[in-house]
């Protein structure tokens, strides 16, 4: 489990992360104010990184002794890889440490062991509810009952954000849902429309009614997480529509990935316009110590050229999300990989930028 004395003796973290917190003394953790924000919900299209922008969210949140947890609901253990530890169970398990005593919980919620959970529940079916495996009845409840998964899934978020400690305070100041991709998150949320044809009442409608109400409650934002490519953009704006329609509070755009250029201005329009020869390129390398050949100045002048238009599509993308009404925050390409210094410092950016 990573903590921030892990973090702070690593060079690439240490820079960033604690700069601008103020460890916090004991009468002031005992006077935090929760965040406006308890319930986040992170979407995405697939290899935007939303299941990192969500690992860095609970990290930024869980600071100056918060306790958040991150949940994921599509079976992928991508939680686990990210923080380096071993598979997650179907049970809330520490695997991260904030600033100032902060701690993140984080648990696979798995929808068969949900209905499991839940027929144990309401029905008080205990054991005997296994049997029902053998008839398929989980099976069809969990792959193939319209809504029905999904309602399970985010029961068990609803569940754990309603639950409250010893001391009548909620056991978690915030949860972080790592949530199916854009393509499908308005089904996802609204899962009252999802079960409208399975379940009139019952158990399982008024678990849906409850869990609507919390997905369209004032403290639920669902943060978008894409790159500055014209289609996860595109996907973007359409599920901005989609929520809204289904009355989901739109968090905030996270556009991940970001790449800095290098170069100054003149010197990328230069190579973008073609006003640079590769021979002259070559000329100019062969007088440094570096040396060159026709094939090196070739070789810069084409990696020059897809900068170019890189950037310039990150320029274009960039004119279209600045038309949406809500905040965009982004966060800069990773070019090492992403280990757990990284998700420090991502995370550090996002609180920077407000999002908490």
């Amino acid at each position: 489990m990573w903590s921030w004395a892990d973090c702070i003796s690593r060079p690439r973290c240490s820079a960033g992360y604690l700069r601008g917190y103020d460890a916090p003394s004991a009468t002031t953790l005992d006077q935090v104010t929760p965040p406006a924000r308890r319930l986040h919900i992170v979407t995405g299209k697939g290899g935007t990184g939303k299941t990192t922008v969500a690992a860095a969210l609970a990290i930024s949140l869980a600071t100056r002794g918060r306790k958040v947890l991150l949940c994921e609901v599509e079976g992928r253990q991508g939680i686990a890889r990210l923080f380096d530890v071993p598979p997650l169970p179907y049970e809330e398990r520490e695997i991260g440490v904030g600033h100032g005593g902060g701690q993140v919980y984080a648990l696979a919620i798995d929808a068969e062991a949900a209905l499991m959970e839940y027929l144990a529940m309401y029905y008080k079916l205990g054991r005997a509810g296994k049997a029902l495996d053998k008839f398929g009845v989980i099976d069809f409840a969990t792959t193939i009952a319209p809504g029905v998964r999904d309602v399970l899934l985010t029961g068990k978020v609803y569940e754990a954000g309603r639950r409250r400690d010893k001391d009548g305070g909620y056991s978690y100041d915030a949860i972080v849902v790592d949530a199916p991709p854009t393509g499908r998150i308005s089904r996802f949320l609204n899962v009252n429309n999802e079960v409208a044809g399975l379940a009139k009442v019952g158990p399982i409608r008024k678990q849906a009614d409850a869990v609507t109400t919390m997905m369209q409650g004032r403290r639920t934002a669902v943060h978008l997480v894409t790159v500055l490519e014209e289609m996860p953009v595109q996907e973007t704006l359409d599920a901005i529509a989609d929520l809204r329609s289904a009355d989901l509070g739109v968090g905030n755009v996270i556009v991940n990935q970001v790449r800095q250029s290098p170069l100054t201005p003149p010197a990328q329009d230069a190579i973008g316009s073609g006003r640079l020869d590769a021979a002259a390129i070559s000329a100019s390398l062969a007088k440094t110590s570096i040396g060159a050949s026709a094939e090196l100045g070739v070789g810069l002048l084409e990696e020059g050229a897809a900068h170019a238009v890189r950037q310039e599509l990150q320029t274009d993308q960039r004119k279209v999300l600045a038309g949406v009404d809500t905040q965009v925050i982004e966060l800069a390409y990773v070019s090492e990989g992403i280990d757990m210094g990284a998700l420090y410092d991502l995370a550090l950016s996002l609180r920077e930028q407000g999002l908490q």
